[in-house]
Formats: structure tokens, sequence, C-alpha cells
């Protein structure tokens, strides 16, 4: 897969805390040293990419990691999404910049562009699109915001694009755009109870930083949707492939069948699974011992402790095994690749070395 050139983007998606960081950089590493100019692009707030690959920081804009031993040609570059600092980028190429300073300073603005549901993803979208744009890169690797859903990258821009193109929104912008006094203030007459409603619940300054904020952001307005709509178009190309990321336990395992499903139901290409942390099995012979031990043949409190999490992580393995048959059953057709549990607390980009091996 990262040998093929015509494969342009690996998106890495999957519940919380499942690998997805880990497993991103480690396909990016792969990819650079088979000599693909790579940019990782982390949407993790918890920059743990940075830690992973050894570097000191990452910012908004892509940095050289420094691989020893690389072929000719091959590059690494990460990056960590600002999700402000891409929408600030977004409103100053849009307008003038005595606009682009009224919007950004607006509060409204700073609210939507820090904390309004779906922004994050619909940034991470925008930022895809504009490394997929460099020359200098052959091969962008996303690893997606953490969320409660995997399907949230997917639905949360579309949502967002949606509700700023929405007809809430184009009435709050109608002045603006038509430029009328007269339906300004029949508009303004139409809403002045709702607006001492508004005043008196959320403040006196609430309404006048919206106006302002809408009259100034028109402009912008109108590209949302159709911005996301064409990098959905970007993500339904062959060009795209999605690995699934995932762990044994029951949560993540059902949300990487509604994602797979949904994979199939938009026509985005499935590149396969990682399954993480699978608990080894203890040899059998180990779990018998375990179980004539604690039956009173043997007294002494370590081995008894001992013994009891071999009992224990056989059963955890037993378990996962379970899981992962019934997975397999279920997607026949699709690659999958099994990584062991590891007891580090934290990675390293030698760990990650050896994982691309």
């Amino acid at each position: 897969m990262i040998r093929d050139e015509s494969v342009r983007i690996l998106i890495c998606c999957g519940s919380g805390g499942v690998g997805k960081t880990t497993t991103a950089a480690s396909l990016a590493i792969s990819a650079a040293r088979v000599g693909r100019k790579v940019c990782l692009i982390t949407i993790d707030p918890a920059k743990r990419l940075a830690q992973v690959l050894g570097v000191d920081q990452l910012t908004n804009s892509p940095s050289v990691v420094n691989l020893p031993d690389l072929p000719v040609g091959g590059q690494l570059h990460a990056m960590m999404l600002d999700m402000k600092g891409t929408f600030d980028d977004l409103v100053r190429n849009a307008v003038d910049a005595n606009r682009a300073n009224q919007i950004l300073a607006n509060p409204f603005y700073v609210a939507l562009s820090t904390s309004f549901a779906g922004t994050q993803e619909y940034m991470a979208m925008e930022k895809l699109a504009q490394v997929h744009r460099d020359e200098r890169f052959d091969l962008v690797v996303v690893d997606t915001p953490p969320a409660s859903s995997t399907l949230d990258f997917l639905d949360s821009p579309k949502r967002l694009g949606e509700f700023l193109n929405g007809r809430f929104i184009r009435l709050l912008t109608a002045p603006a755009r038509i430029g009328g006094k007269l339906f300004a203030r029949a508009l303004d007459a139409g809403t002045s109870a709702a607006s001492g409603l508004l005043d008196r619940v959320l403040g006196a300054d609430f309404l006048k930083d919206v106006s302002s904020f809408i009259t100034n952001f028109d402009e912008v307005f109108g590209g949302f949707q159709t911005r996301a709509e064409k990098t959905y178009a970007l993500l339904q190309n062959p060009m795209t492939r999605f690995v699934l990321v995932t762990t044994l336990t029951p949560e993540p395992m059902r949300e990487a069948q509604d994602f797979l499903r949904r994979l199939r139901s938009d026509g985005l290409t499935f590149a396969g699974v990682v399954v993480n942390r699978v608990q080894p099995d203890p040899a059998s012979n180990l779990v018998e011992y375990a179980n004539h031990t604690l039956n009173g043949q043997m007294g002494h409190a370590l081995t008894e402790k001992l013994l009891k999490w071999v009992k224990a992580d056989h059963e955890i393995a037993d378990e996962q095994h379970q899981l992962l048959e019934e997975f397999r059953r279920n997607n026949m057709s699709l690659p999958n690749l099994t990584i062991p549990f590891a007891s580090q607390d934290s990675l390293t980009y030698f760990d990650l070395e050896s994982q691309t091996k």
C-alpha cells in the first residue's frame, strides 16, 4: 500500500484511545523508508505525535522530521493542526486585511473558531486538502481527531457547512447581501422582541457581536459547504485509503463495524484494519499449572499471585481471540494486522521503527 504511488492519502480512523497516533506515525515512517515524500498530520490535541517522533514541537505548518538512513527521495514532514490558525487563514484569504481584522477580533468568531461543534473536523479536512495540493509531498498520512464516534470525522464538516450555509444564517446575512435599508429595518423590527430577550439572557453585547460578525463574514460564508463537498469528493477518490484502528474490546469493535458499513455505503476505499494491543496467550501448560497450584497444591504467596496473573492473562487472550474471530468472519475479505500489547506507558521513535519492519 505505501509503495503504491497511486495512493496519495492515508487516513487513520478509530475511536479514542485505540492507538491511531502511533499507527499513523508508523505508516508515515514506513512510507518515508521506501522513498515516499510524506507529510504526517495530527489533529490530536494531546501533542502525542511530537513525543513519539522525538521532536520538541509541531506547528500548523509541515516541519522536517530527521530520520536516519532514509533512501534517496524519502522525506518525512509532520505538523499538528491548529484549528483556529487554519480558520484564521481561511478568513485572511477570503477578505481584505481590514475586514479580516474585524472578523478575527469578533467575540462570536472567536467562539466559532475555537469551540463550535464540527469546527475541528472541518478544519482537519481543509488542512488535508491544502497539504494534498502541496507539490513537496506525494503522500499525506492523517491522524484523525479523538472522538466519541469514528463517524464524527466524516459527518461533522458537512454539518458545519450546512449550518453556515443554512436558512437561519442566510436570513441573518440577507440585509448585508441585499444592501437595502428598508429590508434591514423590517428585519430589525421583526426581531426586536427576540433581540431584547437574547440581550437579557446572553448579555447586551451578544446581538451586536453577532450582527458585526455576520456583516463582515458574509463573503466567507458562501464557500463553506462547497469546500466541504469538494474535500469529501477527495475522500471518495481511490487515491485516498482509510486505515481502521481498533482494539479487541466491545465498544471499539462495535464502532469499527459501524465505520466499515459507512465506508462501503459512501464508496470510500478501505485499506485494512490494525487491531492494536492484542494480549498474547500464555503457554497452555502454564495455565494448567496455575489451575493445579491454585487448587491448594502449593502455598507460596508470590507464586500463587504470579499464577493468578497468568490465568487472568489467558482469560483476556481467550476473550480477545473470540472477538477477533467474529470480526474476521464478518469481514473475511479485509486485510488485517494484529499488534501485540506493549507494556510501555509511552512509545518512542525507536519503538515505531521496530513496528515498521
